[in-house]
């Protein structure tokens, strides 16, 4: 009996925990290039003298669905959406290079171009600066080229080029920022076969329908496994009471 409280007791705890990442993925349905994340579970056998039949459930994080979102054309100027596989570098707040497929882009007081998030974007020669009073075209290889706002029209001045790179899916990571890094650190070499796709955006790749239909599967398996332990409970005291009438 006490091998069924076992297993109950952690597979009830596990749900609970993948219950909070599908809420956390219903939650991004609407972020711009999220990638859900995926869970699974698995049972891992008790390495003891004393419990060498005992099982306890363990969740898994197998990583993230890197199935593309749906592009959303919004003709803003800075605004790219990488199109298949790819990623664009930016650099965190420590100086470490991360990855994300967040296009929507923005200029700082300094035309210092970045990320909704406040990363800066890498380039080539590391972070792009934008000057003012200039109209911004972005390339389908990330290139980017200026003309004059006030002048006359002239030929474009190329300022830099963004940084995309795409490393295998098998080495990358999941931060807490939602940035996506390469295990154990390092940076991701340049790929001249990732393309942008300019005035769009690429929505979230979490589809509502499945997480929500997800959550209800997981709310009746945490069910389950209290019901387990309430038969647990009510089959020893039926037992203590045998015990005491022998």
């Amino acid at each position: 009996m006490d091998r069924m409280i076992y297993t109950a007791m952690t597979g009830a705890k596990h749900i609970m925990e993948q219950q909070a990442n599908t809420a956390h993925n219903l939650a991004n349905v609407s972020t711009t290039g999220f990638r859900a994340q995926l869970d699974s579970f698995r049972a891992v056998p008790v390495v003891s003298d004393s419990m060498p039949t005992r099982t306890f459930v363990v969740d898994s994080t197998v990583g993230a669905d890197f199935t593309p979102g749906p592009l959303q054309q919004t003709g803003r100027a800075l605004d790219v959406a990488l199109q298949g596989k790819g990623w664009i570098a930016v650099q965190r707040e420590d100086g470490t290079e991360a990855m994300t497929r967040q296009g929507s882009l923005k200029t700082n007081e300094n035309g210092l171009l970045l990320t909704a998030g406040g990363q800066s974007v890498q380039g080539d020669a590391g972070p792009i600066s934008i000057p003012p009073d200039v109209n911004v075209t972005i390339a389908s290889d990330g290139t980017i080229s200026t003309t004059d706002r006030a002048g006359k029209p002239g030929q474009a001045n190329i300022i830099g080029r963004i940084k995309l790179v795409n490393p295998p899916e098998e080495s990358l990571e999941r931060g807490d920022d939602g940035l996506f890094r390469i295990k154990g650190g390092g940076e991701a070499e340049v790929d001249a076969n990732v393309r942008l796709a300019g005035g769009a955006l690429e929505g979230s790749n979490v589809n509502p329908v499945d997480a929500m239909v997800n959550m209800i599967s997981l709310g009746r398996q945490f069910e389950m496994h209290m019901s387990l332990l309430k038969n647990a409970e009510s089959n020893a005291a039926k037992a203590s009471q045998i015990m005491s009438l022998s």
